[in-house]
């Protein structure tokens, strides 16, 4: 058989036949369109409904936005109470959290990254902080419920700041880690060669290196429990009154939106509605600042 009955015959025959390859083009431009037209649907769908969740929330929430939601506590229905002591409530208790859980996260992170990267007890403890970041809010509710409501007989705002911890320390763990992870082995060597301990060169270079992605992961935790309500339930439990006292039931936002959604008063409804774009509001200022402080670092 000669050479030019081989080249017509071969298996690349049919990807040199015209026809064929404008078929495969047509084809292929078909399958295109199409998963380009199911994105661009997804697409507009999720969008639609988001600005409908937005606008509505604005139109509803906006309109009870005043002065007094700022300057009073809550009030019986009626008498024109603001959320005061919901408001402050959520800035101590999210405050706390974060000043507790972020550095136990932090730590608890840079020891996978630096110390245990591929050792049994690494990836135990690995396995463990990824499961609490994907369990449910309520989960965690109920064992702080069990470990620190029961055995001292109430709600306390005490029991609200463990487990919102809890909540956060996962978050920070697995951003920690993974931006630890992104720092080349060799700017580890070179500071190692320079005769410099362990200790200093990851407070002194991967952190730094790397600090631009933990405080994005510090922020996305503070979103977070910013706006969890089900663990509050089983711990803080929630008070109408202005507080500072973290022994006793204590009010948060989230807690108030979820008592005043239910209630059969307008002026309450108002409140919740006021409370969950406050809310919005600032689980989107912390995201929108956790972005851009990662795009001014990169």
């Amino acid at each position: 058989m000669s050479a030019s009955t081989l080249s017509h015959t071969g298996p690349g025959h049919s990807a040199r036949d015209p026809k064929t390859a404008a078929a495969l083009g047509r084809r292929r431009k078909r399958v295109d369109m199409l998963v380009r037209a199911l994105c661009t649907g997804a697409t507009v769908i999720a969008i639609a409904f988001l600005i409908s969740i937005l606008g509505l929330l604005t139109y509803r929430g906006f309109a009870a936005i005043d002065l007094t939601l700022f300057t009073t506590s809550t009030r019986p229905p009626g008498s024109g109470g603001g959320l005061l002591n919901a408001i402050v409530g959520s800035l101590i208790q999210v405050s706390i959290a974060t000043v507790v859980g972020t550095p136990i996260g932090m730590l608890v992170g840079t020891y996978l990254a630096e110390y245990a990267r591929a050792s049994t007890l690494g990836n135990i403890v690995r396995f463990v902080s990824d499961i609490l970041l994907s369990a449910p809010s309520i989960l965690i509710g109920l064992f702080v419920y069990q470990l620190l409501v029961v055995p001292f007989g109430g709600f306390s705002g005490w029991a609200g700041v463990v487990a919102l911890s809890i909540i956060i320390i996962p978050v920070v763990v697995r951003t920690t880690e993974d931006m630890l992870r992104l720092i080349p082995d060799t700017l580890r060597e070179a500071v190692a060669g320079l005769g410099a301990p362990k200790w200093k060169m990851i407070v002194l270079v991967c952190w730094r290196s790397a600090i631009s992605g933990i405080l994005t992961g510090i922020l996305l935790g503070i979103a977070r429990i910013a706006g969890e309500t089900a663990p509050l339930l089983f711990t803080s439990l929630g008070n109408n009154a202005f507080t500072t006292d973290l022994s006793r039931p204590f009010p948060s936002l989230p807690l108030s939106i979820y008592a005043y959604a239910g209630s059969p008063y307008e002026d309450w409804i108002a409140l919740a509605w006021a409370g969950a774009l406050l809310t919005t509001a600032l689980v989107l200022g912390l995201n929108i600042l956790a972005r851009a402080v990662l795009k001014v670092r990169i």
